[in-house]
C-alpha cells in the first residue's frame, strides 16, 4: 500500500494488469477512467475497487494528459517510455508529485489473484465505487498512520489493514439491494447451508459425506441435498470438490510443500488422488500448474 500526493493537473495512466487495486480517497478528489465503461469520481472518504487486467487513468481531470505510466510489477514510466527512476518518490511509502498536494489517496494493490478468491472477485464489475454516504470505513486513520511508519512490521500490518478494507467494501457492496452476490456468498445467511459451508471451508480435510454435513446441520440428508443444491447452485459434494481443488491450486502456487503434503491439506489420500481430481478440472496436472504459475 502507498500514499498518493498530487497536485493538479495530474493523470496517471494504469496499465499494470493487477487483479485487484483499492483506492480510497483521503483529501481532495480524482477521476477513474476505464478504457471500457463509464468513469467515476471519487470525493474524500469514497472508494472505488478495480478489477483487473482492463487498463484505466486515473487524473484530476477527464481532460489532463498521463504524466507516468504504471506496468505490470509495479514499474514507472514516462508516458514516452523513459523509467521515472524514482523521481517521483516522496518519502516511506509516498509517492506523487507534491507532498502537500490537494490530493491524497491510499492506494493498495493485490498483484496475484488466487482461486480462492477468483471466486468472489469474478462476481465483481471491472470497477466498483462506494461513496462515502453509504459506507464509512473506520480503518482510513489507522492506514493514514501506519503507511508511513517507518518500522519493523510495517509490511505485515498494512497487508492485513488492506485486506479487513477490501472484506468491509465487499461486505458493503454485496450488501446492496440490487447486489449480483455469487450463490455461496448468499447462502451464507442461510441457518442450515450456511453452516455446512462453514464446515465445508474450515476443514477441508476432514472426510465429509453428505450424511456427516446434514447430521452436523441438523436435518436429513435429502434435506440438505436439496436446499444446498437451490441456494448454492451445485450439490454440496460437487462444491466441496470444487473448493478443495481451489485450495490445492493457490497452495500449489504460494508454498512448496510437496503434492502429497497437499493432498492430505485438503482432504485427498494421496498425491495421485489429487492429480486425478486436479487434471479432471484444471486440464493439467498439479505439477503443471505449480509450474505454469511460477
Amino acid at each position: 500500500m502507498i500514499r498518493a500526493c498530487f497536485e493538479p493537473p495530474w493523470a496517471i495512466r494504469i496499465e499494470d494488469r493487477a487483479p485487484l487495486t483499492v483506492m480510497l480517497m483521503v483529501r481532495g478528489g480524482m477521476w477513474i477512467m476505464p478504457d471500457t465503461g463509464e468513469r467515476v469520481r471519487l470525493a474524500p472518504g469514497d472508494l472505488s475497487i478495480a478489477r483487473g487486467p482492463d487498463f484505466y487513468t486515473c487524473a484530476d481531470d477527464p481532460g489532463t494528459a498521463p504524466q507516468a505510466l504504471i506496468l505490470p510489477g509495479q514499474e514507472c514510466r514516462y508516458p514516452d517510455g523513459r523509467s521515472l527512476n524514482g523521481s517521483m518518490d516522496l518519502g516511506v511509502r509516498t509517492w506523487g508529485d507534491r507532498l502537500d498536494g490537494s490530493a491524497v489517496m491510499l492506494i493498495g494493490t493485490y498483484p496475484m489473484q488466487g482461486e480462492i478468491s477468483g471466486r468472489l472477485l469474478d462476481a465483481l464489475p471491472p470497477l466498483i465505487t462506494l461513496t462515502s454516504d453509504v459506507w464509512q470505513c473506520p480503518l482510513t486513520p489507522l492506514l493514514l498512520e501506519e503507511v508511513v511508519r517507518d518500522e519493523p512490521g510495517q509490511e505485515v500490518v498494512l497487508d492485513r489493514l488492506l485486506d479487513l478494507l477490501v472484506i468491509a467494501a465487499l461486505r458493503a457492496w454485496f450488501s446492496r439491494p440490487d447486489a449480483a452476490a455469487p450463490a455461496w456468498y448468499r447462502a451464507l445467511a442461510d441457518p442450515v447451508v450456511g453452516r455446512v459451508l462453514r464446515l465445508v471451508q474450515d476443514d477441508p480435510a476432514h472426510p465429509w459425506t453428505v450424511a456427516s454435513l446434514a447430521a452436523k446441520a441438523g436435518v436429513s440428508r435429502a434435506a440438505l441435498a436439496r436446499r444446498f443444491t437451490d441456494l448454492v447452485g451445485e450439490p454440496p459434494m460437487s462444491y466441496l470438490t470444487g473448493w478443495r481443488l481451489a485450495l490445492a491450486a493457490d497452495r500449489l502456487r504460494t508454498s512448496g510443500d510437496t503434492i502429497a503434503a497437499i493432498a492430505r491439506q485438503v482432504g485427498y489420500g494421496s498425491a495421485f488422488a489429487l492429480s486425478s481430481a486436479f487434471k479432471r478440472v484444471y486440464g493439467i496436472s498439479p505439477q503443471e500448474h505449480r509450474t505454469r504459475v511460477a
